[in-house]
């Protein structure tokens, strides 16, 4: 009975969508494979997930259950930066991550700008006909929402939901996070590019498809 009680548990409840992979889950919710292996071997011999066709979900009112004890949760302790960029995932819904996170996401976390850890704001696109499930699914975790990204002080905590809305949502898979493809985001750092020149050079050495003018070097001390 007490097997979905652990905290990998629960997100693997929360995080699995029909047909996924053990490692699909582990990449999603950002945890390690072989831990998850376990996790939902447990919870398969628990009755709680069963494998056909990949991984499946037995019991859908469980993963209800399960994200409004999360959200209770969220009034003792909030989320984190790290538990803020997994808690999409539980959304149900379609969404890619946008603009600086774009950028963070396709350099696979080596580039980090204009954020510190008491002013952070998530840039991520969503669709338009959804924008008001989305403030309404992060305000569960006393997260705001906006479309343009607030000044620090106007922000109540640390963490901002920027949300983009757009007609259509086209996304690439990036180390399990949605994000929006490489030539956008390339184009988003073109755009803004005092901002990430470095960035720009890191995409080019990292992707044999993009090319990009820049060529950023740290000046000798």
């Amino acid at each position: 009975m007490y097997e979905a009680c652990g905290e990998k548990e629960l997100k693997v409840l929360l995080g699995l969508d029909a047909g996924d992979s053990i490692s699909a889950v582990a990449r999603k919710i950002d945890e390690n494979r072989e831990t998850i292996r376990r996790v939902v071997n447990r919870l398969e011999d628990a009755g709680y997930v069963a494998y056909e066709n990949g991984l499946q979900l037995v019991d859908e009112s469980i993963r209800e259950a399960g994200l409004t004890f999360l959200a209770t949760a969220a009034g003792t302790s909030p989320p984190t930066i790290p538990e803020a960029y997994v808690l999409p995932q539980f959304a149900g819904m379609d969404y890619a991550f946008t603009s600086i996170d774009a950028v963070y996401v396709w350099t696979r976390g080596g580039y980090q700008v204009a954020r510190t850890p008491d002013d952070y704001p998530l840039f991520i696109a969503v669709a338009e006909s959804e924008l008001e499930a989305w403030t309404t699914f992060f305000s569960q975790f006393g997260l705001p929402t906006t479309q343009e990204r607030l000044p620090a002080e106007e922000v109540d905590g640390t963490i901002q939901i920027v949300l983009e809305p757009r007609e259509d949502i086209t996304t690439d898979m990036v180390d399990g996070r949605p994000v929006i493809p490489l030539e956008e985001t390339v184009e988003f750092a073109t755009d803004h590019y005092a901002t990430f020149e470095s960035a720009l050079d890191m995409l080019d050495r990292m992707y044999d498809d993009v090319e990009t003018d820049a060529n950023y070097r740290m000046e000798p001390v």
